[in-house]
């Protein structure tokens, strides 16, 4: 099982630790976010670890829609609620973080299931500079320099037919609306098997601070980065 080491399960009740969720992103998702590292007093759990969990639990579906409600911090005891076609990650306050809503046949494979996690989260953890780094240039704003924050807000799949073979993802659309200081990033992308087009997805997210565009800082940005990719790599 692709999750056996980045989780730690009692009953119904599983939680997440710090060295556990932070390998999780690094080796798995290749995502270098500094909220991701062990030691950052801003840390929280990887939203695509939560998902990939789900995934795991309740198989995926023909079409899915995930909605991420809040961080969750190392060690906090969670379990799931199933209402209808949506299950919820609670805590122990019954405080939500996550909700997935399925719908349509539901495909158990593990083999299938595990290929999708790594592909996706693969992607989503490339989305900077990759992606966003353009689209900022593009619109002259940019995350601040010195309290970047990229939120995870939402993300969505549907699949016109299940396939033997593991999809692949693929980049199909990019934008960003801007919102005072706020931007709202929508990725789409083709799920594809060979060269036919098999599903369809989209992931939402929230740039927060945005300041006007300075080539200079923006560089700076994704060499610090590319360092911080480079050294937590090797070291992990």
């Amino acid at each position: 099982m692709l999750l056996q080491n980045f989780v730690q399960q009692q009953g119904e009740l599983f939680w997440f630790s710090r060295q556990q969720a932070s390998q999780f992103a690094k080796q798995v998702a290749t995502d270098f976010n500094p909220i991701h590292d062990e030691d950052s007093k801003r840390f929280c759990v990887p939203g695509d670890l939560l998902f990939a969990f789900l995934l795991h639990k309740y198989g995926l579906s023909e079409q899915l829609s995930c909605s991420f409600n809040g961080m969750v911090g190392s060690d906090v005891q969670l379990h799931c609620q199933q209402q209808g076609d949506t299950v919820q990650i609670l805590d122990q306050n019954d405080k939500s973080y996550l909700s997935l809503t399925q719908s349509g046949q539901v495909h158990h494979s593990c083999q299938f299931i595990e290929a999708l996690i790594r592909d996706y989260v693969r992607f989503s953890g490339q989305n900077f500079p990759h992606i966003l780094q353009p689209l900022m240039e593009q619109h002259q704003v940019m995350i601040h320099p010195q309290r970047p924050l990229v939120i995870y807000q939402s993300m969505a799949l549907h699949f016109f037919r299940f396939s033997d073979n593991c999809p692949q993802l693929q980049l199909s659309g990019s934008s960003l609306q801007i919102e005072g200081k706020r931007g709202n990033v929508l990725l789409e992308f083709q799920l594809l098997d060979g060269d036919e087009v098999i599903g369809a997805g989209e992931k939402r997210m929230i740039l927060s601070n945005l300041v006007p565009y300075d080539a200079v800082l923006m560089q700076g940005l994704v060499d610090l980065y590319n360092e911080r990719k480079a050294t937590l790599a090797i070291a992990s």
